[in-house]
Order: structure tokens, then C-alpha cells, then sequence
């Protein structure tokens, strides 16, 4: 049926509600695709389901007996297949059924993929929570008097995990129910060839899918380092931690990267004691600078934070974990394992299909996410890309754009990065050390939060913000920021870089004062004046 009148989500679930009152009938409704898809027994007569849906304000006719019309374009006739239920598959499948492409979409597991599931929204929801029982442990205002948070982690899970099911519910499940063009294959997946696939289903069922173009897109796990005793243990990883109903007494976090950093922070500030095993230093891969002011913030917040500290073996026994390290025995009741990802590739028989991958398993892609199978893309946390969701739903579109024949590439030049720490990393571009690698001559200036008013008046003057520039005519090659928001702050380098911006373009630019913002123009006037002299909000 098509259904017109619809202005949002909640409508579409009002007529879902209205059609599924009817007895016999089962009905789905999806709010992008202005459709309802409704099963009725035989001899049904339709117009109960008219009054139902205009009851409730709507309009509704039949289309094409009891199919939604397939839309023409570009992909008429074309068959893809696209393995793996995430980002990067939906922003594909989307786009090619919006041409009329015929789209397979296989995945065994939860649609949605990491992020919505197990990845991005419920840490933030995390994250979130634990910053606010922070704020009520500790503020620097010294006329407000809070106190100790009461912390139910139960309640905080469950309410989290309300908000996932209803983000996946409506930004994933509703999209595909509603598009004619795209059947839901539920199934594991192994390439046969280069066109086509075997889908073992449930119940010893496998299903053969041939297909003009295929789309690997099957994300990435959390990485189990091979350390003496781990293997049998209960330890954690990113998904058992966030779904964990109980707070540790003592949680030892290995790991030094973003997982690492920001679950470690949330746990210690829900009220657990937390210990951070770092094998190098914190955010190995960025600027020294940022993991030394975030290691400085964590202890400043009673973390013990353990740097290059070698992790020779671990036992667990009597409900605890001890980690024998270089610096001695530690002991705590759970271990939260966050030592990178590795991509699920090793049982997708890519050989088969001629599809390369390097040394850890990421499926190699060029520009225009081709692999090395002339009709196979891959896209997301599988392949050699930055393991980014915004990375991977731009990936799946452009894989989509190029399987139907056109030519979109993939420029991560100004790619943007945060870790949703307090305070927050944000960085894009060119670090220091990376421009130098290069060979390009560089110049750079850093400054300290003290500097900018707003981070002042908030009475938090943790981080700083570091711009690189070429030499030659000052063009901003990146920015590495720790502050409050730098994730609000960084988009503004981005664009700046995008459009091969000078720092004294930056220098120049009317900035609202007392916003965190204004620590970009600040840093780029800080490349010919002494900030510290000026005025507030001098021009």
C-alpha cells in the first residue's frame, strides 16, 4: 500500500499501530519509503484497511496488487549482493535501490552493525552518564554544593538499551521492510567465485546468491591479544563491558587507544577504580603531546595510568584477575581487553573470488573502495580504511555510486577523527611528525586553553590546541586538539583544510567570543602575534 500524508517516523508507527489492530493482519510501515507492506487472509476486504489508516489522518491506495511499484534508474536490472548488515551495507543498499538496483542484504546477526549496537551509541549513552555523575562528584564552582553520585548500572543499561533498540528499529529495520527493492537474507556467507555466493542459513539450509556486483561489508571484532593465560578467562571486551549490568571494584583496563581510553574514563568516573595497562604510551598514533596531556587528565581524576608497561601473563581465580606486568603483579576483579579490532574477513573464502587482503585480514581497496576482484567493493571496518562509521557510510555510498557505474572516490585527506574522552581529542589532518615524514618543512604553533576566555570562564583549562601549517605559504595541514567539545571545534579545521585555507586566513575570521571555537582563531594569530597581549576578542 502506499500511504501518503506521513511527516515522520511517528507517523509511520501510528498507521503501523492502526493496521496491526485489525485482527488477521500483519503490516509494517516505513515513514522513507511512504509505503505499508500488509498480509490479510484470503477473501480480506481492503477497505477496513482504508478506514484504519484514515482514521488516523492518512491517505492509503493499493499499488500494483499487493507490491509496492519498482522504481526505474540507473540500476534497472542490475542484481548486487552486499554481505554484512552495518553501515556501510545499508548506505550502500539504500543508494542502489534508490535506482532500481535489486539488492541481496546477507547478515547472520543484528542489522545495524557495531555502532548502533555495540559500538558508538550505547558508549556515548555511557559516556554521557558518566560524565553528569562527574559533575555531581566534583565541579569547580565553589558556590554550588552537590555531592556523591548514586550509581545503578542496571537501570543505566536498561535505559541505554532502550535507546539502541529504538535507534536500530527506526534507522535500520523500518528503512529495509519498507524498500520492495531489497530482500534480507539471513545467513552466514562464503564466496563460491567472483559472482556468486554460498549462505548457510539456519537448520542446515544454504541458499546460492549470483549477483552482478557484491559489496564485502562485514566489519571488525575486538582484537584478543595472545598473552600467556588470557584465553579461558572471563575477561571483557568493549561489548560485555557496555552491556554489564554490575560496577567493577576494580577494573584494569589493557589497552591504549580510543576503546581503552574512553570506557576506562566512564567506569572510573561511574565510581569504579580503574588501572590503564598501556604497552606504549597513550594514543600511540597521535601527536605525543595529546596522549601526555590525557594521561595527565586521567591521573588528575585517580586513574593510575601505567605506561609502556609490557603485559607478561595473566590467572584469574577466586573472582580475580591478576596481571603479571614489568611493574609488578596487579590485581582486580575484572579486565576489560581493548587491544584494537580485527576485521571479519577469515571465513568469507575471499580467495575464491580473487579478493586481497593484508597482513591482518582488511580486505585491500582502492579510491573507489574496488577491491581486487574487478565486480567485488568492500567498505567499513574490514578493509585498509579508518575504522570510522562516518568513514564506512560514506564508503558504501560511494562503492554504491561506482557499482552503478559512476566514478566517486573516497578523500579522507580532511578526514576528521574525536575520542569522546574529558577532555575530548580531536584531530584532522597532519600531525607534526607526519608532515615531517613526508618531507614537507612545517610550521607549528600550540596553544595553551589558559589562553581562551571561554575555557576561563568554565574554569577548565585542561588541553590545547596545536595547528600545523606548511612553511612555505602558511595553508593549515592539520590540528591536534584536547579540550572540552574539541569534537565541536575540530569540524571548523576540517573545512579550513578542505578549502586549502592559510592560518592567517584563520587568524582573520570573525569568531563569536566566548565560545570554545575561538581557541582556532587564537592558535592562528599566535603564528605572527603574541596572543597574550591582546585585548579579548582582539581582531
Amino acid at each position: 500500500m502506499r500511504i501518503t500524508g506521513m511527516t515522520c517516523e511517528h507517523c509511520a508507527a501510528s498507521v503501523e499501530g492502526a493496521l496491526r489492530a485489525i485482527a488477521n493482519v500483519e503490516a509494517s510501515v516505513s515513514f522513507s519509503g511512504a509505503s505499508a507492506r500488509v498480509r490479510v487472509p484470503e477473501g480480506f476486504g481492503v477497505e477496513r484497511l482504508f478506514d484504519a489508516v484514515r482514521a488516523k489522518g492518512y491517505g492509503a491506495e493499493i499499488v500494483s496488487g499487493s507490491e509496492a511499484p519498482r522504481r526505474a534508474g540507473r540500476g534497472a536490472g542490475l542484481r548486487a549482493a552486499i554481505v554484512g548488515g552495518g553501515s556501510a551495507a545499508f548506505a550502500c543498499a539504500l543508494r542502489l535501490a534508490e535506482e532500481g538496483a535489486r539488492v541481496t542484504l546477507i547478515e547472520s546477526g543484528a542489522i545495524g552493525g557495531t555502532c548502533v549496537n555495540v559500538g558508538c551509541v550505547p558508549s556515548k549513552i555511557m559516556i554521557r552518564g558518566a560524565q553528569l555523575a562527574q559533575h555531581a562528584r566534583q565541579q569547580p564552582f565553589e558556590g554550588l554544593r552537590i555531592g556523591p553520585p548514586r550509581v545503578d548500572r542496571s537501570l543505566l543499561v536498561a535505559q541505554q538499551q532502550r535507546r539502541v533498540d529504538e535507534l536500530r528499529r527506526a534507522k535500520y529495520e523500518a528503512l529495509i521492510e519498507g524498500e520492495p527493492n531489497i530482500e534480507l537474507l539471513r545467513g552466514r556467507a562464503r564466496f563460491l567465485d567472483a559472482t556468486a555466493l554460498e549462505v548457510a542459513q539456519a537448520g542446515g539450509k544454504t541458499s546460492r546468491v549470483v549477483a552482478d556486483r557484491i559489496l564485502v561489508a562485514t566489519g571488525a571484532r575486538p582484537a584478543i591479544p595472545d598473552v600467556p593465560g588470557l584465553a579461558g578467562t572471563p575477561y571483557w571486551t568493549s561489548t560485555e563491558a557496555l552491556a554489564a549490568g554490575d560496577l567493577p571494584e576494580h577494573l584494569i583496563v589493557l589497552g591504549s587507544s580510543i576503546v581503552a581510553v574512553e570506557l576506562g574514563q566512564a567506569f572510573l568516573r561511574l565510581g569504579a577504580r580503574v588501572t590503564l595497562l598501556a604497552r606504549g604510551t597513550l594514543l600511540t598514533r597521535e601527536d605525543p603531546a595529546v596522549g601526555s596531556a590525557l594521561a595527565d587528565a586521567f591521573r588528575e581524576e585517580g586513574m593510575r595510568v601505567l605506561e609502556r608497561s609490557a603485559l607478561r601473563a595473566v590467572s584469574h581465580a577466586a573472582g580475580k584477575f591478576r596481571i603479571a606486568t614489568a611493574a609488578g603483579e596487579i590485581e582486580g576483579d575484572r579486565l576489560l581487553v581493548a587491544a584494537g579490532r580485527a576485521p571479519n574477513t577469515e571465513a568469507l573464502g575471499l580467495a575464491a573470488a580473487g579478493v586481497a587482503t593484508d597482513g591482518g585480514g582488511a580486505i585491500k581497496v582502492d579510491e573507489r573502495l574496488r577491491t581486487t576482484a574487478g565486480h567485488v567493493y568492500a567498505a567499513g571496518d574490514c578493509t585498509d580504511r579508518p575504522q570510522f562509521v562516518y568513514v564506512a557510510a560514506a564508503a558504501g555510498t560511494r562503492a554504491a555510486e561506482n557499482m552503478l557505474g559512476g566514478d566517486g572516490t573516497l578523500d579522507l585527506s580532511a578526514m576528521s577523527a574525536v575520542i569522546f574522552t574529558d577532555p575530548q581529542v580531536a584531530t584532522v589532518g597532519l600531525d607534526e611528525p607526519a608532515a615531517r615524514k613526508r618531507g614537507i618543512e612545517v610550521e607549528t604553533r600550540t596553544l595553551a586553553l589558559d589562553n581562551v576566555a571561554r575555557a576561563l570562564a568554565n574554569f577548565d583549562t585542561r588541553g590545547f590546541v596545536k595547528l600545523v601549517a606548511e612553511a612555505k605559504d602558511g595553508r593549515l595541514l592539520g590540528a591536534q586538539i584536547v579540550a572540552h567539545d574539541a569534537g565541536e571545534i575540530v569540524q571548523i579545521a576540517a573545512l579550513a583544510i578542505r578549502h586549502r585555507m592559510r592560518v592567517q586566513d584563520l587568524a582573520g575570521e570573525l569568531f563569536p567570543y566566548l565560545t570554545m571555537a575561538e581557541a582556532i582563531k587564537l592558535c592562528a594569530q599566535t603564528f605572527t602575534r603574541d596572543v597574550k597581549k591582546l585585548s579579548c576578542c582582539a581582531g
